[in-house]
């Protein structure tokens, strides 16, 4: 029997002679920002790193750091690090265009926080508000522990300042790429991880990214339903030991 991966790979390939003519339906085009209205609001502080980091440093000193010392984050470097990965950077002609490159610019990757050891911020879960470069209070809880079970059980979710959590919301990408949307939305996963992974270096901060996890398990502390949105990707992040 044919594995379920390698089936996806082989159905979900372009050929010349069979490209559908797919005709876009844009009365169905699924909203770019996702928001939880009720939410308490947390304005997050305009940041500027001190001493830029020439993106050549970065990227010889990136690496996985899976161990951190007992220290918090700032507020400001939450922000940034949020920004760097899929933030806003710029419009032009009405459009807003994020960081990180997106297929179609569909951006269906949404951005949770795990805030363990914040400035200012309660322990809990958080989603970023892009659009309005926010946080939204989701649930104040200690979830050191939960997560590091989430994660298959790896210890440095709970010693780290925050967990950062990437889901996709799959209908934004297939409503124009149908199942090949799947390979778009892993890729664009990819990007926000690069951008955050070379952001914390530039703060001097350790990140390790996670895609060993209980999916479901993840997507229960995220109130999620695993199916129309459901977790993709993790990141650990604090002060390296």
């Amino acid at each position: 029997m044919e594995n379920v991966g390698d089936r996806f790979q082989r159905e979900t390939k372009y050929f010349p002679e069979r490209m559908e003519d797919r005709r876009l339906d844009w009365s169905a085009k699924p909203e770019l920002y996702k928001s939880y209205p009720g939410a308490a609001r947390v304005a997050l502080p305009a940041f500027t790193p001190e001493g830029l980091m020439p993106l050549d440093e970065a990227l010889r000193q990136r690496r996985s750091v899976r161990e951190f010392l007992a220290e918090p984050l700032s507020l400001g470097q939450v922000a940034y690090l949020l920004w760097a990965s899929t933030g806003i950077a710029r419009t032009e002609d009405g459009y807003e265009f994020r960081t990180a490159p997106s297929a179609g610019a569909l951006y269906p990757i949404e951005t949770y926080l795990i805030a363990n050891e914040v400035e200012t911020l309660k322990g809990g879960l958080y989603h970023y508000a892009i659009r309005n470069h926010r946080l939204e209070q989701l649930v104040v809880d200690d979830l050191h522990r939960t997560v590091a079970m989430a994660a298959l059980g790896q210890a440095m979710c709970a010693e780290a300042a925050a967990v950062f959590v990437w889901t996709a919301i799959f209908e934004r990408a297939k409503w124009k790429y149908g199942q090949r949307a799947y390979r778009y939305v892993y890729l664009d996963a990819g990007h926000i991880a690069e951008n955050f992974a070379l952001a914390a270096v530039s703060l001097r901060l350790g990140s390790c990214q996670i895609g060993a996890l209980f999916d479901d398990e993840v997507n229960k502390i995220l109130h999620l339903d695993g199916a129309s949105e459901s977790v993709i990707y993790m990141s650990a992040v604090g002060v390296p030991a």
